[in-house]
């Protein structure tokens, strides 16, 4: 089967892709690197001219002016000169509803183009897109990553979320409703927003290529390390306040008994190498369920402070914890580190939990079968 990838979230399509070439499948993943994080991909549309030092100051005066990235502009076209190697696929799976970060028309142009020219097409609901967006606003009291919005409307991260409620998006929305052949949700922080869809297939969980990882036992001989990966685009969507502010404490708490580590918006490979001598991850304080950075650490071996609310305990029948289910209340969290600390024990256990859940539940071979099964029936 020939398989086009459109667009990178977390690492989710590349560890899809590796998953399907194990089962025999020719995968072809077009992206952008998505800027600093630098992901691989096949065929890349990032855009590189326009985010230059040269066309940095005009970029901004136009986006003063015109609410307009010109950058945005760049990503459609480079798109655009590849279509003719993006053709007669069996299947097309889309990352989210705006895989290609361009213009809403342009995008609504291109993906016109992709359908015309191949079989079946799917996408998934990762990240923000319509129904997430209207589900969230219309249950502000549920968790997710707008909650900080609604406690403050001023914050600037979040604007970009709402051109999905623009009319320009909606009818991407609608084309996708319409032409599709399906929706799939990648965890249970998409699952309540589209389940009464009606082109919505269910949850697939995030693949994870765990034989890529280094497993090494969690020893703790000295300091219990604590590491914090901030990244500056989602600093209030994933609640880092809230754990800057806990370790302060812990810090005050403990002093030498503890090492944190803290980065700031660093390539995902300089991300990976920073955590990896790590016994504990700061993840994100405002899901349900897990990302792949955060099954990622956990196939490693670190206790990860992310979601795992009941509906993902309830999923997968879980009876002992896997990860910490992270909350935006700093004496929570306190209290949460602080038990870890004085029981280094049981860091040691959910290490091994946390290993063991992710390759029996996430691993990339069997989730790319769970695809092949829904994208063929569907």
């Amino acid at each position: 089967m020939r398989i086009l990838l459109v667009g990178e979230y977390s690492l989710l399509h590349n560890s899809l892709k590796e998953g399907l070439l194990q089962l025999g499948h020719e995968v072809i993943l077009a992206g952008n690197s998505d800027g600093f994080k630098k992901y691989p991909v096949d065929y890349d549309y990032e855009a590189k001219w326009l985010k230059t030092k040269l066309f940095d100051i005009p970029r901004k005066i136009i986006y003063r002016l015109f609410k307009f990235d010109l950058a945005d502009l760049e990503y459609g076209i480079r798109f655009y000169f590849l279509l003719p190697k993006l053709k007669n696929f069996d299947v097309v799976q889309f990352v989210n509803e705006a895989s290609i970060k361009t213009s809403k028309k342009l995008e609504l142009f291109l993906i016109k183009k992709i359908c015309a020219s191949n079989n079946k097409i799917f996408v998934l609901s990762s990240g923000i897109d319509y129904l997430t967006l209207k589900f969230y606003t219309e249950n502000k009291n549920y968790k997710s990553l707008l909650q900080p919005y609604f406690q403050n409307s001023k914050l600037k991260e979040f604007k970009p979320f709402f051109t999905y409620f623009k009319r320009s998006h909606i009818k991407i929305h609608l084309y996708i409703k319409e032409k599709f052949n399906g929706i799939i949700a990648t965890d249970f922080d998409y699952v309540e927003a589209n389940k009464k869809a009606p082109n919505y297939l269910g949850l697939i969980p995030y693949p994870i290529n765990y034989t890529k990882f280094s497993y090494n036992e969690l020893v703790i001989s000295d300091k219990i390390i604590i590491f914090l990966g901030i990244n500056k685009y989602s600093y209030n969507q994933k609640g880092m306040p809230y754990f800057e502010k806990a370790l302060e404490i812990i810090k005050e708490k403990y002093g030498n008994r503890v090492e944190i580590i803290i980065t700031k918006t660093v390539p995902y490979p300089v991300y990976i190498n920073l955590y990896n001598k790590a016994h504990i991850l700061l993840d994100q304080c405002f899901c349900c369920d897990q990302g792949y950075n955060a099954l990622e650490a956990m196939a490693k071996g670190k206790v990860v402070f992310t979601g795992a609310e009941k509906e993902f305990t309830d999923y997968y029948n879980i009876q002992e914890k896997v990860c910490v289910n992270a909350k935006p209340d700093v004496a929570y969290l306190v209290n949460e580190l602080s038990f870890l600390i004085e029981n280094p024990d049981e860091i040691i256990a959910i290490s091994k939990r946390a290993k063991a859940f992710v390759e029996k539940e996430h691993d990339y071979v069997k989730i790319a079968e769970k695809y092949l099964e829904v994208w063929g029936n569907n």
